[in-house]
């Protein structure tokens, strides 16, 4: 679990970047044997890409720095719970453990609205650990958008 905080931290500094950069501060990180393979945050505002979560570009970023689409030994930490598409990515990817911080309960598709990770019907499921820096992870998001009115 120390291992967990210690990712997340970083995953809250990516944060951070998108945050100065005015964008919806979610950071990500993908670890495979403790080492870092890529981070990322949100970049949908500066990069016109409704796609441009933290999440995708991390997998992206993951999937091309070991040559392979397959991140089943690959563990995700994020700062806010996923929605629907970057679920589906991971998916996709095959990704083997998704670690989040805050939960999205108008947009999470982990365990707030859907269960897409660890639905049987599809044909992978990943490992999931939520929680982490909760807090920490929520008081960004919190000072962003208070930041919006």
């Amino acid at each position: 679990m120390n291992s967990d905080i210690y990712f997340m931290k970083i995953a809250i500094a990516e944060a951070e970047k998108a945050f100065a950069e005015d964008e919806v501060p979610v950071g990500a990180v993908i670890v495979i044997n403790n080492n870092v393979i890529a981070t990322a945050y949100n970049t949908r505002e500066s990069s016109f890409d409704p796609t441009a979560h933290a999440e995708i570009i991390a997998l992206r970023a993951a999937a091309q720095k070991i040559n392979n689409w397959r991140l089943t030994d690959a563990t995700l930490y994020v700062t806010k719970e996923p929605c629907i598409m970057c679920a589906g990515a991971m998916i996709s990817a095959r990704l083997g453990r998704l670690v989040y911080g805050c939960s999205d309960i108008k947009g999470g598709a982990v365990s707030s609205l859907y269960r897409i990770l660890s639905d049987a019907r599809l044909n992978h499921q990943v490992e999931i650990t939520h929680g982490v820096l909760k807090d920490e992870c929520a008081e960004i998001l919190q000072r962003f958008f208070r930041m919006q009115r």
